[in-house]
């Protein structure tokens, strides 16, 4: 059996923000899905504006895949997920194992392809990828508020700063170019 592409299309099952009260859920298909949009953007970024020689389309395919691990592992909240150092280590090597788990539920041939897109987080080229996670959930922070949702306050502020201390080009340039349109209602837009 070659299962990969089932259990992938299971990541529409799997909510975020567990202990957050939400207007809208998320899972992580569409989370991942933004990541992958927002990591691209930052790679043509990073190409068009400040000289850099990234692959966009690589970049999207690991944003894609960046969260696969939560199919077997479920979403763990930030805060207890990063409480402590050895929580933090000990969660990191479960990803790995399900990721590999994972990549084990394709044809042996195709493996070494996967390998090169899923629990990279050690490729320099990861670092797209974290910082369009970030800004992703400070998207869904503003939408939250937006729809009058106050729970998403703290957590906002929070990642605004891990945001800003990025201190990277791309980031800066998306936050003051294109997050804006995502507080703006289709008319407004239009």
């Amino acid at each position: 059996m070659n299962n990969f592409y089932g259990m992938l299309a299971r990541m529409k099952y799997i909510n975020r923000w567990g202990l957050m009260r939400t207007v809208d859920s998320e899972n992580i298909a569409e989370h991942s899905l933004e990541v992958a949009i927002i990591a691209h953007a930052l790679a043509v970024i990073g190409n068009t504006y400040f000289g850099k020689d990234l692959d966009p389309e690589r970049i999207a395919v690991i944003g894609i895949m960046h969260d696969t691990a939560e199919i077997i592992t479920g979403d763990m909240p930030t805060p207890i997920k990063y409480f402590a150092p050895e929580i933090r280590d000990s969660y990191k090597k479960v990803e790995d194992m399900a990721v590999n788990k994972l990549i084990k539920e394709l044809p042996e041939e195709m493996q070494p392809e996967y390998e090169k897109v899923m629990g990279v987080e050690d490729d320099p080229d990861y670092k797209y990828v974290k910082a369009a996670d970030k800004l992703s959930a400070y998207i869904k922070c503003l939408e939250e508020e937006d729809m009058g949702n106050n729970d998403f306050k703290e957590a906002k502020d929070s990642i605004k700063k891990i945001i800003d201390d990025m201190e990277m080009e791309e980031v800066e340039y998306f936050m003051e170019h294109f997050i804006d349109s995502y507080n703006q209602t289709l008319d407004e837009i239009n």
